[in-house]
């Protein structure tokens, strides 16, 4: 066992950041910030200033920010058919998802089954525009309108989405765009004035934050799904239950730490891209996909033929280095990829993904390369013993 360990799970979840510890520690004693006395009125500058914080780190507008318990609750709730505009209610008969999305949209949230179709993607794992934009030929408007949910970047590859076509696509056709920013927020700039989307999700976690905290953004407030949280009327109705005035300071502080943190993507590319390089030194058959497409700067997802992608992963554990084999949103569950297998990859024995950030630093990688050595030294032994 290492006797310091290298912690390349960003996109898992990213390390909680001093600014957003500082910011929960003071408002851990905070009141109900729906009280009308002084100290309700001081907890709701700390949720307003940390709504402002939000909006600004994806250029929206802070009473467009509902803060939910995470990014799988805001999801759900935008994920589901009745909605309302003003007093009148609207319908989404359908909603269309791409094949690669993460699992909170893939499993299509409020929508029966027979309510869900799935968007192929190509090889590099971005969705297919022109299969989008056929089923929405096809859809029945007189049944409603198509709601069309998309990640901006995937978790597993770090492969970004064309959301701007997207978003033409779905606007000819009538439709409403969710964008899943969780991996996309604070690696690549979000701008809700931009028209391509009309509700983004984020998570506080991934950025720094502290886990249990996410949010809705709307382009406009015009129209809402109907609440899956019922009750007191906080969040303006959208949202019910008393606001976690921690947690919720704690998401400020990050996403203005994650907004001014945009100015190192160039940095995290390079250590992206010297991590790459080991891996195809080391092992020169193995495969990174999506990059034959644009991808967070932060993600590298490989494969090393012969390598089982679990095994691999308690090797590295073992010698003090934290990544996942694919997603880490089934309990610690490893099994095989559904971003591989719609990539047109499932024959694979699964995926490394490394997931780096700002403070990753040269020992992190030489931690990683040490025990990259040792994997493919026992890989190299298995074959001659065979």
């Amino acid at each position: 066992m290492a006797a310091t360990r290298a912690y390349l799970d960003y996109n898992a979840s990213a390390p909680l950041i001093a600014e957003a510890r500082a910011a929960m520690v003071a408002a851990l004693d905070a009141a109900n910030p729906s009280s009308v006395h002084t100290e309700g009125r001081a907890s709701r500058r700390l949720v307003e200033n940390a709504r402002r914080d939000v909006a600004r780190l994806v250029n929206a507008r802070p009473e467009h920010v509902v803060f939910t318990s995470g990014a799988t609750e805001a999801a759900s709730t935008l994920l589901g058919p009745d909605w309302q505009m003003g007093r009148g209610a609207i319908r989404m008969s359908h909603l269309y998802v791409s094949e690669a999305d993460h699992p909170c949209v893939l499993n299509g949230g409020r929508f029966a089954p027979a309510q869900v179709t799935r968007i192929g993607v190509d090889r590099n794992g971005v969705a297919d525009l022109e299969a989008l934009a056929a089923a929405l030929a096809q859809h029945d408007k007189a049944a409603g309108l198509p709601l069309v949910a998309i990640h901006a970047a995937n978790n597993e590859t770090g492969v970004v989405q064309p959301v701007g076509r997207v978003g033409e696509i779905v606007k000819a056709a009538g439709g409403v765009l969710v964008v899943d920013a969780v991996q996309a927020a604070g690696r690549i700039p979000l701008d809700m004035s931009a028209p391509y989307a009309d509700y983004l999700i984020l998570s506080s976690h991934k950025i720094g934050g502290p886990k249990g905290v996410g949010a809705i953004v709307a382009a406009s407030d015009l129209m809402m799904p109907r609440p899956l949280v019922n009750g007191g009327g906080q969040e303006k109705g959208h949202r019910a239950g008393t606001e976690n005035v921690a947690g919720i300071a704690g998401f400020g502080a990050a996403a203005r730490a994650a907004l001014a943190g945009l100015d190192d993507v160039d940095a995290v590319s390079r250590r992206r891209d010297e991590i790459e390089a080991l891996v195809t030194e080391l092992a020169p058959d193995a495969e990174i996909f999506g990059n034959g497409a644009q991808r967070l700067a932060n993600t590298t997802f490989f494969a090393i033929p012969g390598v089982k992608a679990e095994t691999a992963q308690i090797a590295f554990d073992l010698a003090g280095v934290a990544l996942s084999a694919g997603s880490a949103c089934s309990s610690g569950k490893v099994g095989p990829s559904h971003v591989l297998k719609a990539m047109g990859r499932g024959d694979s024995l699964g995926a490394l993904r490394v997931s780096i950030g700002r403070v990753t630093g040269a020992e992190d990688i030489e931690a990683f390369r040490a025990a990259l050595v040792g994997i493919v030294a026992r890989r190299a032994g298995k074959e001659e013993a065979a």
